[in-house]
């Protein structure tokens, strides 16, 4: 595959930039809290519930809409809005310079709604180097929400892109969205940089990183076969073939 027929879609948190310090804390209390508001739950069944829909739909926005009636509109605002997020970025300005020289089209492809990637990405100063943004706001087919890791959604990506999948480069941090995308013949690449952030260890980069689990399905984390490459820098791209 020649560089320049490449379409790259990035994921957003902890692969362009550490999410685990600058956002994830924050945006988990949030969610937890706008449970024990709406659902009437103590703290700690509203953060239980907040992980389990998060392990079993990708997303515990889905969760919350599809069993308790949840504005996903409101749910996203009230949860995302994060006081001083732009303080707390942080990046490599050597993946800045990488992504500035990779060649092919590229897209931001996150879970996350479109008010926030957007505050990401000016705070970073990315926002130019993208050709555009796909977000949870996007990701809606029939109906109803599927973000990643949706195998539906990958194809209906690259449909809307106009592209065939084998010609996508999906980098990422989170296994699961690169096992469901390498399915559908796309390329995967895992980010590793930002896993072992201020917040190592919690329930979603225990998952990512291998710590708290020990395998994703039935492969063991450090490389399974649904992953293309392991990389630690954006810059190691320019060496894939």
């Amino acid at each position: 595959m020649k560089t320049r027929e490449r379409v790259w879609l990035f994921d957003l948190d902890n692969t362009l930039h550490d999410a685990s310090h600058a956002a994830f804390g924050a945006t988990n209390r949030a969610m937890t809290e706008y449970i024990v508001e709406h659902l009437g739950l103590e703290f700690d069944a509203a953060s239980a519930l907040r992980q389990h829909y998060w392990h079993h739909y990708g997303a515990t926005l889905l969760g919350l809409v599809r069993h308790h009636g949840v504005r996903a509109a409101h749910f996203l605002e009230q949860t995302h809005r994060l006081p001083g997020l732009e303080a707390a970025l942080r990046t490599s300005a050597h993946d800045r310079a990488a992504l500035a020289r990779l060649r092919g089209r590229k897209f931001i492809l996150t879970n996350a709604p479109r008010h926030y990637a957007l505050r990401v990405l000016d705070g970073l100063r990315l926002t130019r180097l993208f050709d555009g943004i796909l977000c949870i706001e996007d990701m809606r087919m029939f109906g109803q929400h599927r973000p990643k890791p949706d195998a539906r959604m990958f194809r209906h990506v690259a449909a809307r892109l106009k592209v065939a999948p084998s010609r996508c480069v999906l980098v990422e941090d989170t296994l699961a969205h690169q096992k469901s995308a390498h399915a559908l013949g796309m390329r995967t690449v895992w980010m590793r940089r930002y896993l072992d952030g201020k917040f190592k260890g919690t329930l979603r980069d225990g998952i990512n990183a291998g710590r708290r689990e020990a395998k994703v399905g039935v492969h063991p984390c450090h490389m399974p076969p649904y992953v293309y490459a392991r990389i630690f820098s954006l810059k190691t791209l320019h060496t894939l073939r």
